[in-house]
């Protein structure tokens, strides 16, 4: 079994750290936030991400899991050193790889002869040639091996991984770092470095454009009467579209589609492309905001006193307590912005105060709900399905609801009085 060294304990480096370990390797993460790598050797899992507190646990337990803020020690005696760090939107739209370079190049001389440096950050085209020009080290090979996982599922999808991307020009130490996922049933495909950056780009681009496409095939029923489900029933059955990320709702979000939409533009433009299309994408995707807040904006009351709006979910999506560009939070600054009273409640988020200014945070359903003019769903947490209309009906000041995921039943929220709206319904 290899000697991993994980720089960066965020999500990406926290979740491959901790499968890595469970795969036998011996991994040691390193992070300079004390306070993170603290709780992390406490067992203390940072992140809502199904199964990898049990991974974490288990990987402490085993001595096969460590956690330092020394990144050179860290690296001195890994054979694979696996980039794990923030890359985050510049203010032209591109990925800032400067957290990327500067850790590389302050462990530089630590580096163990002959080891193996992966990133697994997202990163523009061309940094693998550009990290190797950092570390200036002729003895350590540069791999990329991007990550495609999922929040909410990312052990999952770590350890079920549909396909293994990496890139690299020596073929010898791509084969390595493929060998480190030996253990599992997956795919491998070896290729050039810049073909991996661009792959990463490309899948995360192509998702974003079946959301934004079902939003806007969405909007489309909604003007002539269509139901927007029926459609994704006939459409997704034809194997060559399928039903996956066929889902309308508020737009997507997160801490990757936003930022890696906008700087795969930025990586056509250098290349002297016009990515008119993916420009499309974003568009619809900033327009379905509006959408859904228009929804919510537009609900019919029976006085004249400031509209109070009830938002149930906060995060990007469920199984997460990720706010980063979340739908949610970006709907809820317009509502504040028009002048309305919102209140919210989400399963895993106990304040957002820092984030939204304004903006009244529950400790359950039942307190966000009261006194409500409109119910609206932004996020499809599953307990909001199993919500109970005619329970909610003596709390609310008006019975309306916008469901923006789609995953209410319409007939019992009518039955019980409520006025009822969706997306694409």
């Amino acid at each position: 079994m290899a000697k991993i060294a994980v720089l960066g304990a965020g999500y990406v480096g926290i979740t491959s750290a901790a499968c890595f370990a469970s795969l036998g390797h011996e991994v040691i993460v390193s992070d300079i936030n004390e306070i993170r790598i603290s709780a992390l050797e406490g067992g203390n899992c940072p992140i809502v991400e199904e199964g990898l507190p049990d991974l974490l646990t288990e990987g402490i337990a085993g001595g096969r899991l460590q956690f330092t803020t020394n990144n050179d020690s860290a690296v001195s005696r890994a054979d694979f050193v696996f980039v794990c760090l923030p890359t985050p939107q510049g203010e032209n739209g591109a990925a800032d790889t400067s957290f990327v370079q500067d850790a590389l190049s302050r462990v530089s001389k630590s580096l163990k002869p002959g080891s193996v440096v992966v990133t697994k950050s997202t990163v523009p085209v061309g940094s693998t040639k550009i990290i190797e020009e950092v570390l200036n080290r002729s003895d350590i090979a540069v791999v990329s091996n991007p990550e495609f996982l999922r929040e909410g599922s990312a052990v999952y999808d770590f350890l079920n991984p549909d396909r293994i991307v990496v890139g690299s020009t020596d073929h010898i130490s791509a084969k390595l770092v493929a060998e480190l996922y030996s253990k599992l049933n997956a795919q491998i495909f070896i290729t050039d470095p810049v073909s991996a950056e661009i792959i990463k780009y490309a899948a995360n681009a192509f998702l974003a454009t079946k959301i934004s496409y079902i939003n806007a095939i969405a909007a489309v029923c909604e003007g002539v009467g269509a139901d927007v489900l029926a459609v994704i029933e006939g459409i997704g059955s034809d194997k060559r579209i399928g039903k996956s990320f066929l889902n309308p709702g508020p737009g997507w979000g997160g801490s990757c589609f936003p930022k890696d939409t906008k700087a795969l533009v930025k990586i056509a433009e250098a290349g002297g492309y016009d990515f008119a299309l993916l420009r499309g994408v974003i568009e619809v995707n900033e327009q379905q905001y509006e959408r859904i807040t228009r929804k919510i904006l537009d609900t019919p009351k029976a006085h004249s006193e400031t509209l109070q709006v009830c938002i149930l979910g906060l995060t990007f999506k469920a199984g997460t307590d990720d706010l980063r560009d979340s739908p949610a939070v970006i709907i809820i600054q317009k509502l504040l912005a028009a002048g309305v009273f919102v209140r919210a409640y989400d399963p895993t988020v106990c304040s957002a105060s820092e984030m939204i200014a304004g903006l009244e945070v529950s400790v359950d359903t039942r307190s966000a709900v009261t006194g409500a003019d409109v119910i609206a769903v932004l996020t499809e947490w599953p307990e909001f399905v199993d919500l109970k209309p005619v329970d909610l009906m003596d709390l609310v000041r008006s019975p309306n609801v916008v469901d923006a995921r789609n995953i209410l039943s319409r007939e019992n929220w009518l039955k019980a009085g409520f006025s009822y709206r969706a997306v694409g319904r």
